[in-house]
């Protein structure tokens, strides 16, 4: 039974919907453009894209949320991140590239992402792929190979900004809406005053909370918080 009550408590497909822009509209109206315009125009255009802020701005979310779009549409894309232990090699097939966390590849990592991008922008066969990077900073000051780091700083260049206090009360909201949880105002005040800001500590807490609600079935309240704490 407290398998199936995790269960129960998947967290939902991270989309560009669920994304809130805050000071960032202008980046996801840019990305909603590349994923949802007809035929994949300006997927097609292929201008390689860069987003860089501080940890908890969103950047993997839009990453995940382009890359499940593209999927729906039934386009391939290749995937790379700082777990990827075994990266395939680049397939023609893919419709765009997506590289998170580059700030952190080993050179390993770097050399297949150097491999991507430069397959992805100057493709053997058919029209150039679209490449979407992420990193904590701008390009110029990425501790990477220099031929690496020179190609991610090519296209579009965004920073995205943390959220203020009133956007992350709007995402936590959000977020429990789509776990289909009731989250109190005084339960959110706690968390805001208790724990770090940071938006992905806070949205990795709420999850926690989700699932031990549902092991112990209790309704979320502070009482129930401060025992997960202490349990956990």
């Amino acid at each position: 039974m407290k398998q199936l009550a995790l269960d129960i408590g998947l967290a939902p497909v991270p989309t560009l919907a669920r994304f809130f822009p805050g000071p960032n509209e202008a980046v996801l109206q840019h990305l909603r453009l590349a994923v949802e315009s007809d035929n994949g125009g300006a997927l097609r255009a292929a201008v390689p894209m860069y987003l860089w802020g501080e940890s908890g701005c969103g950047k993997t979310h839009l990453l995940k949320a382009v890359r499940e779009a593209l999927r729906e549409r039934g386009l391939a894309v290749g995937w790379l991140d700082a777990s990827s232990a075994q990266p395939p090699a680049f397939e023609e097939s893919w419709a765009a590239v997506l590289l998170d966390d580059v700030h952190l590849y080993t050179c390993a990592q770097q050399a297949m992402a150097f491999n991507w991008f430069v397959n992805a922008t100057s493709p053997a066969t058919g029209t150039p792929r679209w490449v979407l990077a992420a990193g904590s900073l701008p390009p110029a000051d990425l501790p990477l190979r220099d031929d690496l780091r020179s190609r991610l700083g090519w296209g579009h260049v965004f920073q995205l900004h943390l959220p203020d206090e009133t956007a992350r009360r709007a995402v936590l909201r959000q977020e429990a809406d789509a776990r289909g949880i009731f989250l109190g105002d005084d339960v959110m005040d706690y968390m805001l005053r208790r724990f770090s800001r940071d938006l992905g500590s806070l949205m990795q807490l709420l999850e926690q909370l989700d699932g031990f609600a549902l092991r112990t079935q209790r309704a979320i309240t502070i009482p129930l918080l401060k025992t997960m704490l202490e349990t956990e």
